[in-house]
């Protein structure tokens, strides 16, 4: 059994109750915009398709077996949500995310000013620092003058907060099939978005990881120390942007086990009612968190929130005001 590198995404010590969305707005609250008309929304029309695969790097995440999977037509955002559809969102509702009720959330210590001082630094991973003012406008704290840049994916939101959002909407967070299925874009059980040649540090960069010596030195060869805007790199075969890399994706459901070994239950022994993250970020490095792969997965308590974690909708039918671009058709 593989082991389980820590603290992909850090969870809050004193976690509230989990699946208890605040401020949920009625679905389909959203009032008419330019922006949401501009919005790239694609058809995932195939009914058959796969999750999991047959080369775990982390079998204790139960990344395997490859197994096939029936679902229902979906639609889905070509990429993550921007920090412009958020703040349109906040505009129209005056929606207060949780990091900013809180208070703070987690930031790669990297993007603070002093990034010596290890006073709010995660035990296991101290290279995450919970922060005072950190929010999805304010990403690297009030202390700072790293701005929210309107292109980019929105960050430290909550499970609960992506909720309220696409309460809003009118979409819904994917379940882990519906976004393992969109992500392999019509291949079978390729490891990324575009096929199974792995990124690398010196001369392959399909999308935005970390390069060099994690956490000391990041190279930044794919051009990128942080987040990249939301349509950076190739899309996959549906036309999706960033299903790897770049951010971790919240889905609708919760972390639940199949096995019934002891010894991997008691690994998971604190994932009650978490929610399941795909896709990796920009923190990610095959040397240490190799989750920038199809089948990777993590957790994390619904009202975390990190300066790495957004999330994307989908739709059980076609938005009125955002015309879908058909992805494969079966």
């Amino acid at each position: 059994m593989t082991e389980k590198k820590s603290c992909c995404a850090p969870q809050r010590p004193d976690r509230a109750k989990p699946d208890k969305a605040k401020n949920l707005l009625p679905r389909g609250a959203r009032e008419d915009s330019t922006l949401a008309d501009a919005q790239n929304i694609i058809a995932v029309l195939e009914t058959k398709g796969f999750i999991g695969t047959d080369r775990p790097v982390f079998e204790v995440d139960e990344e395997a077996p490859y197994r096939g999977i029936k679902l229902k037509p979906f639609w889905i955002d070509a990429t993550t949500v921007t920090n412009a559809q958020f703040a349109e969102f906040v505009a129209q509702t005056g929606y207060k995310t949780e990091a900013e009720t809180l208070g703070n959330s987690f930031v790669f210590a990297a993007f603070l000013a002093d990034h010596t001082d290890t006073g709010n630094a995660v035990s296991a991973a101290p290279w995450w620092r919970l922060t005072d003012g950190a929010c999805w406008h304010r990403p690297a704290g009030h202390n700072s003058d790293i701005t929210a840049l309107p292109d980019h994916p929105v960050v430290h939101i909550s499970w609960n907060d992506a909720q309220g959002f696409a309460s809003w909407a009118g979409g819904r967070l994917p379940t882990e099939a519906e976004w393992e299925h969109a992500a392999r874009g019509g291949l079978d059980d390729a490891a990324y978005p575009w096929g199974d040649e792995a990124p690398n540090d010196t001369d392959f960069f399909p999308c935005n990881i970390w390069q060099g010596q994690f956490p000391e030195n990041n190279l930044c060869k794919d051009g990128f120390s942080g987040t990249a805007p939301a349509h950076s790199f190739q899309p996959n075969g549906y036309g999706l942007y960033n299903m790897v890399g770049n951010v971790w994706e919240w889905t609708q459901q919760s972390f639940k086990l199949r096995s019934l070994k002891k010894a991997l239950r008691q690994i998971h022994r604190d994932k009650a009612g978490f929610k399941i993250c795909k896709g990796g970020s920009y923190l990610c490095h095959a040397s240490y968190c190799h989750r920038y792969r199809i089948a990777a997965r993590t957790a994390n308590s619904p009202d975390s929130s990190t300066g790495h974690t957004g999330f994307r909708l989908v739709y059980d039918t076609p938005p009125k005001d955002s015309p879908a671009k058909p992805g494969r058709i079966a």
